[in-house]
């Protein structure tokens, strides 16, 4: 099935009192900037610092909500920005984001998202995320997206190699371990190899160029699956590994989510931005997460369950459980290909 799912038509008034006060900001701004510049030039100063804060003012603002076919999902409210952080509207004003005043991404934890990685990616969604495949996509399109006042993280895996990758052919044979069971033309890596975290080095940059947004890197938790290696993949190199990972995205300024890696949450909530994850609510682990969301970085969940999909009180049910956990559900297709969607907000 393919449940359509249209945006709400009433956008609740303390969304418009934020987008108003966002507004308004802006404009004080802008007076600000024009008065500086002013008394700059009669000091005989260079009215550089104004152009510096034009090019750096955010274009969009906080997630609000989204309509959907799912009778037991209802909007969630936004949480309140900052008011340095406050910025106008996006030309679909229900994908506000929250950003600084450098004009960088801050993940807000009630922001909705999409998350497709196979197949023509649909745009259509009213969502402030869009989740989407690093090498399919191009960046035309990750363009669009964030015109449209959504922002993009971009797919790959960091711990394993995939064959119709384009860059397959960097990794050495001592590289790759043992299949992931269940997907073909595909084996962990050992990430301690230097020459793996230079591909990954490699990907990063192509997230950059690309105008990614943010990145989520996958299969970050070797240490917990069989990769071979003679056991040498441990908690410790994980850790490692993935602590790598997010200071290589932070310094290209790039945000990253942690996928799954549900023993390591805890010790990595603090450098990392947001989590992804499937499966936390089938298998009782969200819990965890609270990690994340008591920082107010959000947790983007995807549940397969056939019930799910099929019992629409079972779904309520589950959409009931995420909202209280402040987690961002959606029930998916295991080959994320758009084929239906069901989100709890």
């Amino acid at each position: 099935m393919s449940p359509s799912l249209v945006p709400n038509e009433t956008t609740p008034s303390s969304l418009l009192r934020r987008t108003h006060m966002a507004q308004t900001i802006r404009h004080l701004a802008a007076v600000s900037l024009v008065t500086a510049a002013a008394l700059l030039s009669a000091c005989g100063g260079s009215s550089s610092d104004e152009a510096d804060a034009q090019e750096t003012t955010p274009n969009d603002t906080q997630a609000g909500s989204e309509g959907n076919s799912d009778p037991g999902a209802s909007p969630d409210g936004t949480g309140e920005a900052a008011a340095e952080e406050a910025t106008a509207a996006p030309s679909n004003p229900n994908a506000i984001l929250r950003t600084t005043t450098s004009g960088k991404w801050s993940p807000n934890v009630n922001e909705t998202w999409q998350w497709q990685l196979t197949g023509s990616v649909d745009t259509a969604y009213n969502v402030a995320v869009y989740d989407i495949d690093l090498f399919d996509t191009p960046a035309s399109k990750i363009a669009a997206i964030r015109s449209a006042g959504s922002r993009v993280v971009c797919y790959f895996s960091a711990g394993s190699a995939e064959n119709w990758r384009s860059d397959y052919g960097k990794f050495t044979s001592a590289d790759k371990g043992n299949p992931l069971d269940g997907w073909a033309g595909e084996r962990w890596v050992d990430t301690r190899s230097a020459s793996v975290r230079s591909i990954m080095r490699s990907r990063l940059d192509l997230a950059k160029a690309k105008g990614c947004d943010g990145v989520e890197p996958d299969n970050v938790d070797a240490w917990d699956n069989n990769p071979g290696f003679n056991g040498a993949l441990t908690k410790a190199t994980q850790l490692d590994y993935n602590t790598f990972l997010a200071n290589e995205a932070h310094a290209r300024g790039l945000l990253i989510g942690l996928k799954n890696d549900i023993d390591q949450v805890a010790a990595l909530a603090g450098i990392f931005d947001f989590a992804v994850n499937e499966q936390c609510h089938q298998y009782n682990e969200c819990g965890a997460y609270s990690a994340f969301t008591s920082r107010g970085k959000p947790v983007f969940n995807a549940e397969y369950r056939s019930a799910w999909v099929s019992d629409a009180t079972a779904r309520a049910q589950l959409c009931a459980r995420a909202r209280a956990a402040n987690i961002r559900t959606l029930v998916l297709p295991l080959s994320l290909n758009n084929s239906f969607r069901y989100s709890c907000d």
